[in-house]
């Protein structure tokens, strides 16, 4: 296969060691027998600013020159402000008091013409600042969205969707509004208190030094309040998170709690949920409400003590009253950034637990990571081996796969059967690499399927899932989900293999109809046999049917079994068997119990032989023929079976 620069990939390893092998469309003798009366075996608080939230700031990069341009009108507006006073001082010190009309006219046009300037700079600046704080949210969103679809099903299995989805709106939007606004606030801030405390030095050295002793106490006041709000915006957005999972769950359940009169229960739920939002919402509100009244307090006191200190010097005729105004506004000026902060907090707060609640997303370990040297799949011949292969889920107390050998040759179809909880699915999974195995080495035609890239391997393998997913789209869309650029007749022809052509044909708009969330208005027999048609579609070198019939009527199953039979001729296939009439067709029948391979065989085989067989085939009947059993293991007569 051609690489990118037009010469040859590396070739991948082919691993030689042979293995236990299951054989082809041939008969297969068992290993594993069973003698009589044999039994199954038993099987932090968050601070005020996190490191999290500077991170986020990173976002910005890609929008640094509309950032650069707030910043710009950010530093625009604060010199307005500071230029203010002074013009504000010699309009009281030479215009009123000299009686000089000419300064009164030309600083008030100067003052409106700053205030002026000033408003456009501030309105400037919040135009940027959008502009770049909405972009960063953008590519924030779409970087979680692309993490989250390269994090393996141990991490799906763990989180909840609601709590997913808390985390790429809410907490990106809170995040984009500290981007957008509290950190403009910081700099216009930091700005303003540098100039104010120049200005007010290079006016009167005692009435700044009398003005700076209430910055202590202020600053104090400040610190205990923010203090508290990292830790209290986090648990509101964990309450808001699994607010919104209590919904999710609803939404997605109504027919289940509708069908069990479950509605007054979600309603409590729901209200439980909501309650605790809002008692943590109140607490915060709480908090902020004491700190800001003492706030303003410890403010205009120390603006009335330099108001009489500035008095008593005008009085002294040390110092003018446009001076003191001048100096008063300075002040102000002083104390405003505080206040900024003050009002930002909780902003910062908020984006600080948001930035945090974000990058446990980003930062999460990828279990099934591709490898930057892998390499893609060229066409697959369709051989399968295990070799040793265990599997314990994440926080599982027992492995659900002990110790597997297995190699299927191409063109092999096997059935697996056993009890729930036995590891079928688990074993499918591993084949496109849902999960990558504890321990052992699963190989596809020789290569270990963590040194190839995980498009060339999935790209190859027809998974049809046990909950038959669809998407909000047409018929056609989701046939074709796998093969965008299938054409009409080939979309048809997959969905004549799996039976499904007739029923679209006599929906409104066949093909072209609307399938709703989650395919809802199809029924569980139409969405299985649409998702049947989309891995045949993709004509895969590999097809795993994962009770792949189980929501279609027998008469149903019987036509899609004589299709599905054509499709596996030429493929590996393995097939999860809920129904014997499957494991009867297959080339090899795999037994599992408790995460252990039991036995093999074909299906007449198993039945001479396999106690664990006889008891799952004695629950059913077979094409309504009675099933013979081992003499070990008699099994009931044809009444007696269900």
């Amino acid at each position: 296969m051609p690489s990118a620069d037009g010469g040859s990939p590396p070739p991948l390893p082919v691993v030689e060691r042979p293995g236990p092998q299951l054989p082809g469309r041939s008969a297969c003798r068992g290993r594993i027998t069973c003698s009589p009366g044999a039994r199954r075996p038993s099987s932090e608080g968050t601070p005020f600013v996190s490191s999290a939230l500077f991170r986020a700031v990173r976002f910005l990069r890609a929008y640094a020159w509309l950032a650069t341009l707030g910043v710009l009108c950010v530093l625009a507006s604060s010199v307005a402000d500071l230029v203010s006073p002074q013009l504000l001082r010699r309009l009281i010190d030479v215009g009123i008091t000299q009686s000089r009309p000419d300064v009164i006219v030309r600083d008030s046009l100067l003052l409106v013409g700053v205030a002026a300037l000033g408003g456009l700079a501030s309105f400037a600046q919040g135009y940027f600042s959008a502009r770049a704080s909405h972009g960063a949210a953008f590519d924030m969103r779409n970087e979680i969205f692309d993490k989250l679809q390269r994090l393996s099903f141990a991490y799906h299995d763990k989180a909840q969707t609601g709590q997913l989805i808390t985390r790429v709106t809410s907490d990106v939007d809170l995040v984009r509004e500290f981007v957008g606004g509290g950190l403009v606030q910081i700099v216009s801030a930091i700005l303003l208190l540098i100039g104010a405390i120049v200005l007010l030095l290079s006016l009167d050295t005692t009435l700044a030094l009398v003005s700076f002793a209430v910055l202590p106490v202020t600053i104090g006041v400040l610190l205990l309040f923010v203090r508290r709000l990292g830790p209290m915006f986090k648990e509101f957005q964990v309450r808001l998170a699994a607010l919104n999972t209590v919904l999710q769950e609803n939404v997605a359940g109504a027919r289940v709690v509708r069908a069990f009169a479950r509605e007054p229960f979600e309603a409590e739920r729901y209200d439980g949920a909501n309650r605790a939002l809002l008692d943590q919402g109140l607490e915060v509100r709480r908090v902020v409400a004491n700190a800001f009244p003492l706030l303003f307090s410890v403010g205009t006191i120390g603006v009335g003590i330099v108001t009489w200190a500035g008095a008593a010097q005008i009085l002294a005729g040390t110092l003018t009253v446009g001076e003191l105004v001048a100096f008063t506004s300075y002040l102000f000026l002083l104390l405003q950034p505080l206040f900024i902060i003050g009002f930002g907090a909780q902003q910062i707060a908020r984006a600080s637990a948001s930035a945090e609640r974000l990058f446990e997303v980003l930062d999460a370990p990828e279990d099934v990571a591709e490898k930057p040297d892998a390499v893609a799949l060229d066409r697959l011949a369709g051989r399968i081996e295990l070799r040793g292969v265990s599997m314990r889920y994440p926080g599982a107390s027992s492995p659900t796969l002990s110790d597997i050998d297995l190699v299927v040759e191409p063109d092999t179809t096997v059935a697996v059967v056993g009890a729930t909880g036995s590891g079928k699915t688990t074993l499918v999974n591993l084949i496109p690499r849902f999960y990558d195995p504890t321990d052992g080495l699963l190989l596809v035609d020789g290569h270990d399927v963590r040194d190839v890239t995980l498009a060339s391997l999935r790209g190859q393998i027809g998974f049809v899932m046990q909950d038959s997913v669809l998407f909000s789209g047409t018929v056609r869309e989701n046939i074709a989900y796998g093969r965008p650029d299938a054409t009409d007749s080939e979309v048809e022809s997959a969905a004549r293999m799996a039976q499904a052509h007739e029923f679209i044909e006599r929906l409104p708009d066949g093909y072209a109809t609307r399938v709703g969330e989650r395919g809802v208005k199809l029924s569980g027999g139409q969405r299985q046999r649409i998702a049947i048609a989309r891995a045949v579609l993709i004509d895969p070198r590999v097809l795993v049917m994962d009770d792949s019939t189980s929501s279609v009527d027998s008469q149903t199953e019987a036509a899609i079994r004589d299709q599905l039979d054509r499709l596996m001729e030429g493929r590996t296939t393995f097939v999860i068997a809920s129904r014997l009439t499957t494991a009867r067709k297959a080339d090899t029948v795999l037994v599992l119990d408790a995460g252990r391979i039991v036995d093999t065989g074909t299906h007449d085989e198993l039945l001479e032989r396999s106690c664990l067989y006889a008891e799952i085939a004695a629950s059913q009947l077979i094409g309504d023929e009675p099933i013979q059993g081992p003499e070990s293991y008699p099994l009931p007569s044809d009444g007696e079976v269900s």
